[in-house]
């Protein structure tokens, strides 16, 4: 049995990594071509959100792209897979995202760290393994939520980039009703 794993390279970026997943994706797309002649979106969307975007999205909170070549890389997939629908094949790449009801993975992305965050805050975890992971803003807070997550300094991209700092900024916007839901 295979096990899915993060690869990290000696320089920690996952370029290794976001290589082998796209490349696993690709050729699921193309199993997918050549299986199926004609694709309608009630059959497409199903097979790609099962059987593609797992490998897109595997553990992203930890390997989470910041690099533009990267993000694109990534997101080709969706959009060379999408394209498999023949209706679709001429439409832009967001209409196809609007017509199969797909969201962008950088938005998935977003999403599921803003999820990870309110998990962890709310101590949905077990509190061993995610103590130290975020600090709470202590300063009194006159505008926005209660539970605000102070962000550290980080001079290192490798830091600057991780789970812990890249989504507090997007934590703290949050609203009230969203962070108490």
């Amino acid at each position: 049995m295979a096990t899915s794993c993060v690869v990290i390279d000696d320089k920690l970026t996952f370029a290794d990594h976001l290589g082998e997943k796209i490349e696993k994706a690709n050729k699921i797309v193309g199993l997918i071509r050549r299986t199926f002649v004609h694709l309608e979106p009630a059959t497409f969307k199903p097979l790609f959100t099962s059987l593609v975007r797992p490998y897109l999205e595997y553990a992203n909170q930890v390997w989470c792209p910041h690099l533009t070549k990267d993000i694109n890389a990534i997101e080709n997939v969706q959009r060379r897979a999408s394209k498999l629908v023949p209706c679709l094949k001429e439409q832009p790449y967001e209409e196809r995202f609007k017509r199969l009801d797909l969201s962008s993975l950088a938005y998935r992305r977003s999403r599921g760290d803003q999820i990870e965050t309110f998990k962890i805050v709310n101590n949905k975890y077990d509190t061993e393994r995610t103590e130290g992971l975020f600090r709470m803003r202590e300063d009194s807070v006159t505008r926005g939520h209660d539970k605000k997550l102070f962000k550290r300094r980080a001079r290192l991209n490798s830091c600057k980039y991780s789970f812990p700092n890249r989504v507090v900024n997007v934590w703290n916007n949050l609203p009230d009703e969203v962070v108490h839901s």
